[in-house]
């Protein structure tokens, strides 16, 4: 206790003073919030990374009307509850993150790590479980997110050749279960059990980096802004903020390796090279900004919507003892 009472306040709410029976089913909870809210960014930016050029929206906000107009509300939500499954792997995701941290706090050789190193080894292990349970999610949802789809003179129309690669008879009368299931039967059908994996390499490339440098970046950012703010203003909100420059900086620069992870999923090309290929045949320049926008508002929502929710939890699951310790 004398060393968390050396300090003012505890900057950073570590594992084993949470009551972790308050912590899991809030953190689902806050999580599943998120996602429900931003999911139609989601929609928006997977759509515009997996068209061609220009063909169907010319930027996110394009992209939104023309969802909106020719599919309802409905079609910002395609795949909404397949991909929610991800709350799931959250947990194991922020499990690991805590967990590793946690361990490398009780080695000797590692204790003396900087902070920010601790988070970026905690982030990297954190996104190698969670896209280890969350692939073959994504690339249901990603199919389901663009099946069918094309705007053609104003109207719903089928597109096999780019948004359609499984080759599915699009019917609006069908439900999403059966949607889902035929899309099951047909990447099993065709690539086995590993089609389900499909991209897993490409996501590990693009995510494990991202989360990676994602913490690393929040804590930076975290000590930079509580060194230069005056004490009053809330260290929640310097969290949150923290957390948002950090997802703008790691957005912008593993963008082209989200495209590549989408375009592999969902168009079924073969390798990361070819498809970075492809990109810079059809792109250019363009393929490092393709989806950038959808993708900035998104990390921007999200990462101030999570470390709002996360950090806030951790609040409210810190054992008793440390309560006083903890400034909002």
């Amino acid at each position: 206790m004398a060393a968390v009472e050396a300090t003012p306040f505890i900057r950073t709410i570590e594992w084993d003073m949470m009551d972790k029976t308050k912590f899991f089913p809030l953190s689902m909870l806050s999580t599943f919030s998120v996602r429900s809210c931003l999911y139609p960014l989601t929609v928006i930016k997977t759509r515009l990374q997996i068209q061609r050029r220009s063909h169907m929206y010319t930027g996110m906000i394009d992209a939104y009307k023309k969802i909106y107009k020719l599919e309802g509300f409905a079609g910002l939500y395609r795949g909404f509850w397949i991909s929610s499954i991800q709350i799931v792997s959250g947990v194991f995701y922020v499990s690991t993150y805590e967990g590793v941290r946690h361990l490398l706090n009780q080695e000797p050789v590692t204790a003396k790590l900087d902070s920010r190193i601790k988070a970026l080894i905690g982030g990297g292990c954190a996104s190698v479980v969670g896209q280890t349970i969350v692939v073959p999610f994504d690339v249901l949802s990603q199919h389901l997110m663009v099946l069918g789809v094309s705007f053609n003179h104003g109207k719903l129309a089928i597109d096999k050749t780019s948004m359609n690669p499984l080759g599915i008879n699009f019917e609006s009368k069908k439900s999403r279960t059966q949607l889902s299931g035929e899309i099951i039967r047909l990447i099993y059908h065709r690539d086995g059990f590993r089609g389900f994996y499909r991209g897993y390499v490409a996501s590990l490339c693009a995510y494990v980096p991202n989360s990676a440098l994602w913490w690393g970046l929040y804590t930076t950012y975290q000590d930079e802004l509580l060194r230069v703010l005056p004490e009053w203003v809330s260290h929640l909100l310097i969290q949150s903020v923290a957390g948002t420059l950090g997802g703008f900086t790691t957005t912008i620069i593993t963008n082209p390796l989200d495209v590549v992870r989408a375009r592999l999923q969902v168009q079924r090309l073969d390798s990361m090279y070819n498809t970075f290929r492809v990109l810079w045949l059809e792109e250019g320049l363009h393929m490092f900004t393709k989806g950038l926008s959808a993708r900035l508002v998104q990390s921007a929502c999200f990462s101030f919507s999570i470390i709002l929710g996360y950090e806030t939890i951790k609040r409210v699951s810190i054992h008793e003892e440390y309560k006083n310790y903890v400034r909002w």
